[in-house]
């Protein structure tokens, strides 16, 4: 009889556990954060290693600008799954993020960490958009005196392109307009556009003619 009770009390403890992480998953993908963060944090008492408890309270930490939260808990989930490549890009973009919004001699410190994370996620996955792009962004925007290199930047564009023209010709697209190479970054967009017929892709070709080449006639002739 002993051992029944516990059963339920257990069995009941269980269904009470899921239904948090339910409502809480509920109210996330509703944009509740600050609702949906309560409900996990409480749920993560319970089952503290749950991970996509922590990948959602990572998330919302990110969403509100606590870099320092957010690269706790990917952290975390990283060392768990260091073969995940997604909590490796994850880890990666929080410590970015932090590093955009600090002083830059702080910032040049964390370099390398996050080159290191991004690369790791772009290893780990061969087919890894997120990573990829994010290197591309990296190698684009760092000063060539720490690590900038468009050669690399290309690199990862080609990969891209491998995996997807739609991105490859995106992010070719993304390297011209930064280097202020406005008729390459048109050839390469309107590729983009012509194979993907997305909002990104007409968004991106609309912001090339109407704010870099001052073309109004042929931002509004693009064809969605």
């Amino acid at each position: 009889m002993k051992k029944l009770f516990f059963f339920f009390l257990l069995f009941t403890q269980c269904l009470i556990s899921q239904t948090l992480f339910e409502k809480a998953e509920k109210l996330y993908n509703e944009k509740k954060f600050e609702e949906a963060k309560g409900l996990f944090e409480s749920y993560l008492k319970s089952a503290p290693n749950h991970q996509k408890t922590i990948e959602y309270l990572g998330d919302i930490a990110g969403n509100a600008k606590k870099w320092d939260v957010a690269i706790a808990f990917y952290k975390k989930l990283k060392l768990q799954n260091p073969n995940s490549a997604n909590y490796w890009y994850k880890y990666g973009g929080a410590l970015g993020m932090k590093a955009k919004s600090v002083n830059k001699f702080k910032a040049v410190g964390m370099i390398s960490d996050i080159e290191t994370a991004f690369l790791t996620a772009a290893n780990l996955d061969k087919k890894h958009l997120e990573s990829r792009w994010a290197l591309v962004m990296l190698y684009i925007e760092l000063p060539g005196i720490v690590g900038g290199s468009e050669t690399k930047a290309v690199k990862y564009a080609d990969e891209l392109m491998a995996i997807s023209k739609v991105e490859g010709y995106l992010a070719k697209g993304y390297i011209d307009v930064y280097y202020k190479r406005y008729k390459a970054a048109e050839v390469n967009l309107i590729k983009a556009h012509q194979i993907g017929k997305s909002a990104i892709t007409y968004a991106k070709l609309y912001d090339l003619y109407m704010y870099k080449l001052k073309d109004k006639e042929k931002a509004q002739n693009i064809k969605k």
